[in-house]
C-alpha cells in the first residue's frame, strides 16, 4: 500500500469510500472541494475493480473495518493511493445530527483531501498474515466458549447445592462427568459432550500453532527466552506487529497495543487515566496475562519483575493491577528489541550492570 504522507505530486482527485456489507458508498470531490461524483456499488471485488481499474491515479479514503482490509489491497494494487482512517479520529463523522452513508463518504473524501494526517492513516496487514492471524484468532474464540460453557456447568450445579471439582478446563469434561448430580445430566451431558469436542479442536490447533511457528515464524523462538512468553503469545506478537522496523522507536509499541495511559492535561491537572486499549485486543490480553506470570509467585527473578514488583509496592490498592498492565507495556518493548536484535535474552541484565544480583527480593 502506499505511505499516504509521502511526499511527491499531489492527487487532485480525492474519494470517500464509506464501505458497508452489501453496499459501497462512493463520493469523488475536485481539488476546489467540489462533489463532481456521488456513487453507489456492490460490496464487491468486481464492482471495485469496474469502477476504478484504469482511473487515473485518485486518493481513496476509508475508514478500518471489516470490509477495509481487502478493499484496501485491491485499490492499492489497481495503483490509487489509499488511505485507511483509523476509527477513533473520525468523531465529525459519529457526532453528525445528519448521518448517512452518503455524508459520511463525503466527509471521508473531504478529510483526506484537505489533510490526511487528521484520519491517523493505519496499516492492514498483508493477505498472508490475515490469513495465519485467523488461525489464533478462531483458537481464541473456541477457548471463549469452552470458559463459558464450564462457567454454566458449574453456576447450574452450585444452584441445586452441588458442587464440580476444582480442575484445569482441559481435564474438566472427565472430571465434571463423574460429578454431575443425577437430575442434572439431561441438562448438563450435551453441554460437557461439547467441551470435550472442543478440547480436541483445540489441541489439534495447538499443534497446528506450535508448527507453523516452527516452520514458517522461526523469529518467535526469539520472544519466547522471556519467561511468560509462550508459542502462541510469540506468534500473536510476530503476526500482529507483522513487520518490527515500522516502530522506530522501541517504546512506541507499547501505545501502538493501547498499554500507554491516555492523556488529559489541563493546567497544572494531570489525571490519571486508563489505558487508551488501542490496538489488537488479542495481543493486549495475552501481554497482561504474561505479565501476571511474571510477578506471580512462579515467575523467575528478573529486570521486569523486580521492576514490577517495587511499582506494585508503592501502588495502595490497585498497584498490582497498574503493575500488571505497565509489565506487559514493558514487556511488549522488551519482545520487539529481541526481535530486532536477535539477542540472546539475559533475565538480569540490569542488574549485573548496577551490581545488584545479590540483592534478590524476596
Amino acid at each position: 500500500m502506499s505511505d499516504p504522507t509521502a511526499k511527491g505530486e499531489e492527487t487532485k482527485l480525492t474519494v470517500g469510500l464509506d464501505l458497508g456489507d452489501r453496499h459501497i458508498q462512493v463520493c469523488l470531490v475536485d481539488e476546489a472541494g467540489e462533489v463532481i461524483e456521488e456513487a453507489r456499488l456492490a460490496t464487491r471485488p468486481q464492482a471495485l475493480r469496474r469502477r476504478f481499474c484504469g482511473a487515473d491515479q485518485l486518493r481513496i479514503v476509508l475508514e478500518a473495518g471489516t470490509h477495509s482490509p481487502w478493499v484496501s489491497r485491491l485499490l492499492a494494487e489497481l495503483g490509487h493511493e489509499v488511505i485507511v482512517a483509523n476509527p477513533r479520529k473520525l468523531r465529525l463523522i459519529y457526532t453528525n445530527d445528519s448521518k448517512s452513508d452518503r455524508v459520511d463518504a463525503e466527509y471521508l473524501a473531504r478529510v483526506g483531501r484537505l489533510d490526511p494526517t487528521l484520519l491517523a492513516p493505519l496499516r492492514h496487514r498483508g493477505a498472508e498474515t490475515q490469513v495465519d492471524l485467523a488461525l489464533l484468532r478462531s483458537r481464541n474464540a473456541l477457548v471463549r466458549a469452552r470458559t463459558r460453557l464450564i462457567s454454566h456447568a458449574r453456576g447450574t450445579t452450585k444452584s441445586l447445592g452441588a458442587r464440580l471439582p476444582a480442575c484445569s478446563s482441559e481435564s474438566f469434561a472427565a472430571k465434571a462427568g463423574a460429578c454431575l448430580p443425577d437430575e442434572l445430566r439431561p441438562a448438563l451431558d450435551p453441554v460437557l459432550a461439547v467441551i470435550a469436542g472442543l478440547d480436541a479442536q483445540i489441541s489439534a490447533l495447538d499443534a497446528r500453532i506450535a508448527e507453523m511457528a516452527r516452520q514458517r515464524y522461526p523469529e518467535t523462538a526469539l520472544l519466547t527466552q522471556v519467561p511468560g512468553v509462550g508459542t502462541l503469545t510469540a506468534l500473536v506478537y510476530v503476526l500482529t506487529l507483522e513487520d518490527p522496523q515500522r516502530f522506530p522507536r522501541s517504546r512506541s509499541v507499547g501505545s501502538y497495543l493501547g498499554l500507554r495511559p491516555r492523556q488529559r492535561d489541563s493546567g497544572s491537572a494531570q489525571p490519571q487515566l486508563r489505558i487508551t486499549k488501542a490496538g489488537d485486543e488479542h495481543l493486549r490480553w495475552l501481554l497482561v496475562g504474561a505479565a501476571h506470570y511474571i510477578l506471580g509467585p512462579f515467575g523467575p527473578d528478573t529486570d521486569l519483575r523486580r521492576w514490577g514488583l517495587a511499582l506494585a509496592a508503592q501502588g495502595g490498592q490497585t498497584g498490582k493491577k497498574r503493575a500488571a498492565v505497565a509489565v506487559a507495556r514493558k514487556l511488549s518493548v522488551l519482545l520487539l528489541r529481541l526481535w530486532v536484535t536477535a539477542e540472546v535474552y539475559e533475565p538480569l541484565r540490569n542488574a549485573r550492570l548496577r551490581g545488584e544480583l545479590l540483592a534478590v527480593p524476596s
